[in-house]
């Protein structure tokens, strides 16, 4: 059915916007405070930022299959297709979200990734509006 083919996409499209979101939002804070932004050090981002990527560690320790990704599957074989089988959107997505690579390959990379969101916060703390001027804003 139609209806579970624009689900499916849908549902990668909001894949590919969570880990644009991780990606982008780690880089932002980095050129952020290089760059003295003063809104990379939003508690509500920062926290957010980094629960995101902590489940993605957890989910690859555990060797817990992605609800989004599951989700898709679902959908698509409502739709009576498979992932390769997708319209245009979904296959783009999925050829820029998912790899062939050994598991403990991605659990790696999300650990590093995720370690290194964990020392971005602790070197890049978030301040809570009114609570004391950063010491890195002259």
């Amino acid at each position: 059915m139609l209806i579970y083919r624009w689900l499916a996409d849908a549902v990668v499209a909001l894949h590919a916007a969570y880990v644009g979101f991780v990606v982008a939002g780690l880089l932002v804070v980095l050129v952020g405070y290089l760059l003295r932004w003063g809104w990379i050090r939003n508690p509500w981002f920062r926290w957010i930022h980094f629960l995101t990527i902590l489940v993605v560690v957890v989910e690859s320790l555990f060797g817990v299959k992605c609800p989004l990704t599951t989700w898709e599957d679902a959908l698509r074989a409502k739709a009576g297709e498979q992932v390769a089988d997708a319209t245009f959107i979904g296959r783009w997505a999925n050829a820029v979200l998912f790899y062939d690579v050994p598991d403990w390959v991605l659990t790696i990379a999300y650990c590093v990734f995720g370690l290194l969101v964990l020392v971005a916060l602790i070197l890049v703390p978030p301040r809570w509006p009114g609570r004391g001027v950063p010491t890195d804003s002259k």
